[in-house]
């Protein structure tokens, strides 16, 4: 992985851009305490919620505007993303295995930036990293909404879901997350 990304900024207005995006770069320390600030206030689940919500619209939206300009598609957008992301400090993402037509990928997060920024959970049964499973689902639907294929009985790929499986604040060398079709 090339850890540089494109920075630009604008001389007149001051705004940071990579890939024709309007960035905003802050300390990790800043945005975790922010984060947990949130998730006191309002409670885990119900932050959680909003998250997801939040971050599958932005994945989509982000994928949407790579694709077009990098001229890529599919399941390669995605692994932009993850490429991205992990070139940008939230930790190093991997897919470890993905089916779209199925709405199935499981990935998995070294170094993540919540459970660095929180050594005093580190060793808890807890879920630091929650906030990532909306951006892989909304990555996953743009993947099937945006592809020509059909699962093998001609039918649309299914919604995808996702949620954090493991995380490495309780002692497991990496984050895990799972994609999964969207139950009723």
């Amino acid at each position: 992985m090339q850890p540089q990304l494109p920075i630009d900024v604008n001389p007149e207005t001051g705004v940071w851009t990579t890939d024709a995006l309007p960035m905003l770069y802050v300390p990790r320390h800043f945005f975790t305490n922010n984060h947990t600030a949130v998730e006191e206030a309002l409670g885990r689940d119900a932050y959680a919620g909003i998250l997801y919500k939040a971050g599958y619209k932005s994945a989509y939206h982000w994928c949407a505007k790579e694709a077009e300009k990098h001229g890529i598609e599919g399941m390669a957008v995605f692994e932009h993303y993850l490429k991205r992301l992990s070139q940008r400090g939230w930790g190093i993402f991997t897919i470890v295995e993905a089916d779209p037509a199925s709405a199935r990928a499981r990935i998995e997060l070294r170094n993540s930036s919540f459970v660095l920024a929180q050594p005093d959970k580190h060793g808890q049964d807890e879920k630091l990293c929650y906030m990532f499973a909306g951006w892989f689902a909304g990555a996953m639907d743009w993947v099937n909404d945006t592809s020509s294929d059909t699962t093998p009985d001609g039918k649309r790929a299914p919604r995808a879901q996702s949620r954090e499986v493991r995380c490495a604040c309780g002692g497991h060398a990496h984050c895990v997350f799972e994609v999964s079709p969207l139950t009723n």
